[in-house]
């Protein structure tokens, strides 16, 4: 076997596991309305199971519906009625030899009086406001504690009674529990407050009261926040000593994470980590009790996560992306099959979305229902992609298992498209990691590529396709500012497809997201004093404030200087001239050049011309609406999946003309 270690049984508790792979909890927002287990949700989990998941950990869920919601429609065990929702979810998961836990939570001061509803105030242990939320908690009376210890051991009773193998307190990333155990956030002066046994008393209680109404052999493991990065929380060496703690009131793992909402960029990380950064925090655990530690943070590739056990840093393995970009994760290691994993690029696409969970790489996330199984058609027919970005590349994978004979023509000499120009080490690692994922793909299909190839109508119609696809892309946005031609004025792809030579030069980057922070400092590397004037963009918006913040401060090391709040107003052959938004006082600063890295818009120049050859003409991805790995994914997908109706459409479209 190739990852021994991975793929060795475990054991929490008295429960074997079949693997050392686990799916932590992540919220879905696949509940209903009001709170129950539907179909979809349980189609999303029973396929983490079928692809081979150890240990599937349900989506944080909620044991006190009143002051206790985190989310508008949040999965529910606090009344005997959602017994049945979670029974039915145990058994589709349990049917594949995985095993199921449900994560017990309660929010504390991390929700707000709009979620709860009823114009009723959040509560905490203390009164101390989550700057990150601002609003100020109400102080829990001892009696009111008392009542949510209950709730949280009738949660693990119900779920028991549902066939559920196990639960996870939600004891880390700022809630309720990690609230008791901070002395941050945990001022109390009765006897859930103070010392360090009184801070305790919360989560032994809960953990006693489940293990006494439950029985000793049915597992409860807690998720803690080994170290929340804010002063005055949780760290390392407090962690050490409440594990100890814990070990000896009966929890059976510890599952180690970090971070709460003041410190949201430390628990899902964005491209900018490193994997398994955060492996040192479960290594630590693992140095002060016996029973098992779970790791997380991401850990992507198999022979990583096979690492990390074999060295002893942890015993058990938690992906959760990782798991929205690919439900096979698990199959496709143990059968050796590490090329065709879609390993998750840390976009933070997933956590955008106000709707239903969602993957930028894998659209069926969260849609399984809809996207049940590709059906193979029965005439084998011919389909043209023009283009082999991500978006053509996704189409013409779907294609082809559906059974059309796919070419896909690319003027490049590789494939890719604009993933391409990220330069940004640790970024760049991670966009290769999905160019090589589909470029195995159109590999492993036998996809006809052909790079270097320009497509012309004669090479189209030399295939007599039943479709074509365009997917040519996007372009740079030079915005229409005077000056923006003048010689010494270029865009990004200039500099990161070295086409011109910076070297020693003073440089004005225009711009705001991934690519123009990548530039920025790209130039600044090579010795260039680089001034970034930083204005919002469309691709700027979709980079999280933490993350901005962060790539600011990076560029700030190397010696960049940032302007924020100015417009540009002119571009002279040796300057700049620069707006301020409020005063409308205008500066001037000199420059020997100008680079543009403000987003893309769509390029589209052949859809008019292949229009009056081809019957079935379909544009997708950034040459329909640029700027968007997700849209171009998501296009080349569904487009795919559902070109037979497309074209029927089409037809149907020119019938009712014709008889008009």
């Amino acid at each position: 076997m190739k990852y021994r270690h991975l793929f060795e049984k475990g054991r929490i508790g008295s429960l074997v596991l079949k693997n050392r792979i686990v799916m932590p909890a992540m919220g879905t927002n696949l509940a209903g309305p009001n709170g129950e287990i539907t179909d979809h949700q349980i189609a999303y989990y029973e396929e983490r199971a079928k692809g081979g998941t150890g240990l599937i950990i349900v989506e944080y869920t909620s044991i006190d519906y009143e002051f206790g919601r985190a989310a508008f429609n949040q999965l529910r065990i606090d009344e005997h009625r959602f017994i049945p929702g979670i029974h039915r979810l145990a058994n589709a998961v349990q049917k594949y030899g995985a095993k199921l836990f449900v994560q017990l939570q309660h929010p504390g001061r991390e929700t707000t009086s709009m979620v709860l509803g009823g114009g009723r105030q959040i509560v905490a242990p203390s009164p101390v406001t989550c700057a990150a939320i601002g609003e100020e908690p109400r102080e829990l009376t001892t009696a009111e504690v008392k009542e949510i210890v209950n709730k949280f051991v009738m949660g693990a009773v119900r779920c028991q009674l549902a066939g559920v193998d196990g639960v996870e307190l939600h004891g880390a990333h700022g809630y309720l529990i990690n609230q008791f155990l901070s002395p941050n956030t945990n001022l109390r002066t009765d006897e859930y407050g103070g010392s360090f046994e009184n801070r305790m008393r919360f989560v032994e209680e809960i953990i006693v009261g489940i293990k006494e109404k439950c029985g000793w052999d049915f597992p409860v493991t807690i998720r803690l926040s080994v170290d929340e990065f804010e002063e005055g929380g949780t760290n390392v060496e407090l962690s050490k000593e409440i594990c100890r703690y814990l070990e000896k009131v009966g929890v059976d793992a510890i599952h180690a994470s970090c971070g709460n909402y003041n410190s949201l960029n430390k628990i899902i990380e964005s491209m900018l980590f490193d994997q398994g950064g955060r492996v040192y925090l479960a290594e630590e655990m693992k140095k002060v009790v016996k029973i098992p530690v779970i790791t997380v943070g991401v850990i992507r590739e198999p022979a990583f996560a096979d690492n990390i056990l074999a060295e002893g840093r942890a015993d058990f393995i938690a992906m959760g992306r990782s798991h929205l970009a690919d439900p096979e994760w698990a199959k496709k290691a143990l059968e050796g099959r590490d090329q065709e994993i879609r390993k998750c690029i840390c976009c933070l696409n997933c956590t955008r979305s106000s709707a239903h969970v969602l993957c930028a790489l894998n659209v069926r996330t969260g849609r399984e229902l809809e996207f049940k199984e590709i059906k193979p058609i029965e005439d084998k027919r011919k389909v043209a992609i023009v283009g082999g970005g991500p978006g053509g590349m996704e189409a013409a994978r779907v294609l082809t298992l559906k059974g059309y004979d796919v070419t896909i023509f690319e003027q490049d000499n590789r494939l890719g498209g604009q993933l391409n120009l990220v330069t940004a080490p640790k970024a760049k690692e991670k966009m290769n990691w999905m160019i090589q994922y589909h470029s195995n793909e159109m590999e492993r299909l036998k996809v006809d590529v052909r790079l270097n190839t320009k497509a012309s109508i004669e090479m189209i119609k030399a295939l007599n396709p039943y479709a074509v696809f365009l997917a040519t892309g996007a372009k740079p946005i030079i915005p229409d500012i005077e000056g923006n031609d003048l010689t010494n004025v270029c865009d990004y792809e200039d500099v990161l497809l070295e086409r011109k030579a910076f070297n020693d030069k003073r440089i004005a980057v225009i711009g705001s997201g991934m690519v123009c922070y990548s530039v920025t400092r790209q130039l600044a590397e090579k010795g260039n004093a680089v001034t970034l004037i930083d204005i919002p963009t469309a691709t700027g918006e979709k980079v999280s404030a933490h993350t901005r913040l962060m790539l600011l401060d990076r560029l700030k090391k190397v010696n960049v200087e940032i302007i924020e709040g100015q417009k540009v107003a002119k571009l002279l052959p040796n300057s700049v001239i620069v707006e301020d938004e409020v005063s409308a006082a205008q500066t001037e600063f000199e420059v020997d050049h100008v680079v543009f890295s403000m987003g893309t818009e769509a390029y589209n120049p052949l859809e008019e011309l292949y229009r009056s050859h081809f019957d079935n003409v379909f544009v997708l991805g950034d040459a329909n609406n640029p700027g968007s790995i997700t849209g171009a994914i998501k296009d080349g997908f569904e487009m795919a999946y559902v070109i037979e109706s497309l074209v029927s459409k089409r037809n149907a479209a020119e019938e009712l003309a014709g008889t008009n």
